[in-house]
């Protein structure tokens, strides 16, 4: 097995489920690289479980397929930062996604787009500290006390509701929102 890429906005998609090891051929380059992405894709064609982490990395897929792996107008901006049109480029083209109970959202900080850790569920964001519990339950717009205590109880990292947890990769804070089904 090859090791895996490095991916600036996604540390680690074998962690965070968005690749698995897998023996499957890429349809991109042809190759069985000993892991496959799993993760959302954009395109005409149907790509499941058929794009190597390579081919994302190198931008090949993009290329090759005309795919994507994030919708480019959830990438930062609205109630976030507004992100570089690079960043947002390097996250649609060339960075895995990740899939959510909703349309899925990439937070940002400090004007670039953040770090994606993974989903989280109570036990999660109890571990992440009170930051990002703070950043989860300003996206979830809870201001009571009593509210937020009985939704915070919910939270199932694969259930729902479910948090999606984001590092800002300029001054380290935690954030990013949450969603249900």
């Amino acid at each position: 097995m090859e090791r895996l890429p490095q991916f600036r906005f996604h540390a680690d998609p074998l962690r965070t489920g968005s690749v698995e090891p897998s023996n499957n051929k890429c349809v991109c380059c042809e190759r069985s690289r000993g892991y496959i992405y799993v993760g959302p894709v954009y395109a005409e064609e149907e790509y499941a479980s058929c794009i190597c982490p390579w081919c994302i990395s190198e931008g090949s897929a993009h290329a090759r397929l005309d795919v994507s792996f994030h919708d480019e107008s959830s990438i930062g901006g609205c109630e976030w930062d507004p992100v570089p049109q690079s960043s947002i480029e390097e996250i649609a083209f060339r960075t895995p996604g990740f899939c959510g109970w909703q349309q899925e959202r990439w937070w940002s900080h400090c004007g670039e787009a953040a770090c994606f850790l993974g989903r989280a569920g109570r036990e999660e964001l109890d571990a992440a500290g009170a930051q990002a519990i703070a950043s989860i339950r300003e996206s979830a717009g809870i201001t009571s006390d009593e509210e937020w205590a009985s939704f915070f109880d919910a939270f199932d990292k694969d259930g729902s509701p479910t948090a999606y947890l984001f590092r800002c990769i300029r001054c380290g804070v935690l954030g990013g929102y949450q969603d249900c089904d």
